[in-house]
């Protein structure tokens, strides 16, 4: 049964178990029993945990599509960000990427493992992240890699969830010069073609 939503809280009434599923249909109550008991979270508690996750991503996306706007989304204004070269309002920490990041040509923040505890009182959270990135340099057949996590402070207002303080962990990186794959890669759609992104929604 799937029971992710994006973009918007999850309520049992969006549930529907269907007999072709499931057999027979369940009330909304013995859902809501049956995750508690086997998953451990109410539907509120999976609905904030998607949605910080869902926080995760427009960051990756905005620091990858120089989109400043998206990558500001993830953050409340008066929030801060470690990046080691940068400690400081996070606001301005994407505006400074939005020129930092124009020395390689393409970059790639993947996200894996990613941590999520929430408090008890519902509006904030921790989590920790898992975080890949690579960055081919502009003007050389180098790739840049980074490996390292994201140590992070959530915080929910109006049922918004977004980042209110950043850690950057450095794991470890290396540089090394790569060679073309044996394909046409020029008749594919390059990545600097939303790079920036200015406002371009996601999708073809």
């Amino acid at each position: 049964m799937n029971v992710r939503y994006l973009g918007e809280r999850l309520s049992v009434e969006k549930i529907v178990c269907e007999s072709k599923l499931l057999g027979s249909y369940y009330s909304t109550g013995s859902i809501q029993s049956h995750l508690e008991l086997n998953v451990g979270y109410t539907l509120d508690q999976l609905s904030d945990i998607e949605l910080i996750r869902d926080v995760a991503k427009r960051y990756c996306r905005g620091v990858d599509r120089l989109d400043e706007a998206e990558m500001k989304s993830a953050y409340w204004p008066e929030a801060t960000d470690d990046h080691g070269t940068f400690v400081g309002n996070a606001w301005e920490f994407a505006e400074h990427c939005m020129v930092g990041h124009l020395r390689w040509r393409s970059t790639n923040h993947c996200i894996f493992n990613h941590l999520i505890e929430l408090d008890a009182d519902g509006d904030y959270a921790r989590g920790e992240v898992y975080n890949v990135s690579y960055m081919l340099q502009k003007d050389a057949d180098v790739l840049d890699t980074w490996h390292g996590r994201y140590l992070d402070l959530y915080e929910k207002r109006d049922d918004e969830w977004r980042i209110m303080e950043r850690v950057c962990v450095h794991e470890y990186t290396k540089s090394e010069t790569v060679s073309p794959m044996q394909i046409d890669s020029a008749r594919f759609r390059q990545g600097e073609f939303d790079r920036p992104a200015d406002g371009r929604l996601i999708g073809p």
